[in-house]
């Protein structure tokens, strides 16, 4: 694989991240496949580029209109030579609003190349975090929540 997949991750989750806080609907589909499935956070499956871009425009102009979000990459690695799986937290925040307050969440991200050089997501799985991991709750100690190790601020890769 010529490209590094943790720089390729990192530059379209930070392009995610400025279209968020943009609250550009268009920007955010730009980065998927035109056929790309996303997930949410409440578990709603969703198909295509058109219909991420419609469901951004809503939610950015009512329930999480005005909000910021810091996405920041975990790792990413390569699959296939087009291939990568990535995976990423986000930090939202929504200052007013039936969604106020701060959102924790972890996506799985699956990005394949399109063309010469050119990659975008093909599936987008977000989920919300809980600040109390099951591990701790039953006391098992060799589970390690990835989620938890997330570094401060977005990684300069």
């Amino acid at each position: 694989m010529a490209d590094n997949p943790e720089q390729v991750a990192g530059e379209i989750v930070r392009r995610l991240e400025r279209a968020w806080n943009a609250g550009d609907g268009d920007a955010w589909a730009a980065e998927f496949a035109e056929d790309a499935d996303f997930i949410t956070v409440r578990g709603e499956y969703f198909r295509t580029r058109a219909t991420i871009a419609e469901g951004h425009h809503f939610i950015f102009t009512t329930f999480y209109k005005d909000s910021t979000n810091r996405i920041t990459l975990l790792g990413a690695r390569a699959i296939r030579d087009d291939t990568i799986l990535a995976h990423s937290t986000a930090e939202l925040s929504v200052p007013a609003g039936p969604m106020a307050g701060t959102h924790r969440a972890i996506q799985t991200v699956l990005l394949t190349r399109e063309g010469e050089g050119t990659w975008k997501i093909a599936s987008f799985h977000n989920t919300f975090t809980s600040d109390e991991s099951l591990s701790k709750i039953l006391g098992v100690d060799r589970w390690q929540n990835r989620a938890s190790d997330q570094p401060e601020g977005n990684p300069q890769l």
